[in-house]
């Protein structure tokens, strides 16, 4: 199945590669898969809800961009600890140097926060811990109170209260590391509502302190990356897939969301960044790398969603994964000359 996407790249949409089983773990839904590319072999880590939208971490194995050669009956990682009794979700994994990192979200039926896990051989994972804010919206907003920010983290703020109570932990989701280090340092990307932030550190173990992260959000507006800007992201936006280094700059695929009253549209959009210092964005797409189209992206667990969160380059195709609709995992294909070249065109807003 193919598709040509409503804005100036050409993007292919080469249909669904996974889809709920009977296997119990994953006959509600599966979605959002975090992406390893191996030579010709592409290690898919997929978010699996089962009927009582319990979810954990599934695994497949690709021959090429879309030929299944492996998938396993049972989860790959499954639920251990307190924080993660109501799921494992949205797995991103990248490796650096040669340890595989992957973050997930882990809810406990409240709070919504970051977690690790590492390996060395993509089997076998030891998880490590949460390594996002450990602390209620409240205390984290007096912390960046100060700070330039628009007045949506607040709304933000106290949404999440009314939802979950004054207690909530700040809600963290996207998070995605660089696949190496920047002036030295490890570079993660994450997401306080509504934009997509930057946060720099010497160890993983500074990710577990709250007073690492209580120095950063004093100074939050000044590792702001992305903040929405245009139609279609007005709402929030979030990282996709780990950034792809290019002799142009890092790629960024990521998401982005339309709030209307007729409930949230999500789309696929695209960022190229700085090599040495990302904070510079070099160009951004102002219309959709593609959009919902398809009648199996339009209706599902959740109408209207494209949802990428990993990649696989073969010659000078990108390929992007992404989540259906919350239901299923499909993928599309990009040239990454044409998009890069369309990038540099498009330097970001002046002000923003």
């Amino acid at each position: 199945m193919m598709s040509q996407s409503e804005n100036k790249i050409k993007v292919e949409k080469l249909g669904i590669i996974l889809q709920p089983t009977e296997n119990k773990f994953e006959k509600k839904s599966v979605l959002n898969p975090g992406i390893y590319q191996e030579g010709n072999n592409v290690h898919i880590f997929y978010r699996a809800i089962d009927k009582e939208f319990i979810s954990t971490v599934g695994y497949a194995k690709l021959e090429g961009p879309t030929k299944i050669i492996e998938r396993w009956e049972k989860p790959i990682i499954n639920i251990e600890h307190p924080h993660e009794r109501k799921g494992i979700e949205d797995p991103r994994i990248t490796k650096i140097d040669d340890t595989y990192y992957m973050t997930y979200v882990a809810h406990d039926g409240k709070n919504a926060l970051v977690a690790l896990a590492e390996s060395k051989d993509l089997k076998h994972f030891k998880k490590r811990g949460i390594i996002s804010p450990q602390m209620p919206y409240d205390a984290a907003a007096t912390l960046f109170r100060g700070c330039g920010l628009k007045d949506a983290y607040f709304m933000f703020e106290a949404y999440y209260e009314e939802f979950s109570g004054k207690d909530v932990f700040i809600w963290e989701k996207d998070t995605v590391f660089f696949p190496k280090k920047i002036n030295g340092k490890y570079a993660m990307l994450h997401r306080i509502l509504p934009d997509i932030q930057i946060i720099y550190f010497d160890k993983f173990e500074d990710l577990m302190d709250n007073s690492y992260w209580a120095q950063y959000l004093v100074r939050l507006d000044k590792f702001v990356l992305l903040e929405t800007e245009y139609w279609f992201e007005m709402r929030h936006i979030g990282a996709g897939a780990p950034p792809i280094e290019t002799p142009d700059g890092w790629l960024l695929i990521f998401h982005s969301t339309e709030s209307s009253n007729n409930g949230r549209v999500y789309r696929a959009s695209a960022a190229l960044l700085d090599k040495n210092n990302p904070l510079k964005v070099i160009g951004r797409l102002d219309y959709p790398l593609f959009s919902p189209e398809e009648s199996w992206e339009k209706t599902g667990l959740v109408n209207n969603v494209v949802f990428p969160t990993g990649t696989a380059i073969f010659g000078d195709d990108l390929y992007i994964y992404y989540g259906a609709a919350d239901k299923i995992i499909a993928v599309a294909k990009v040239s990454m000359k044409e998009l890069i070249e369309e990038l540099k065109t498009k330097p970001p807003k002046i002000g923003i």
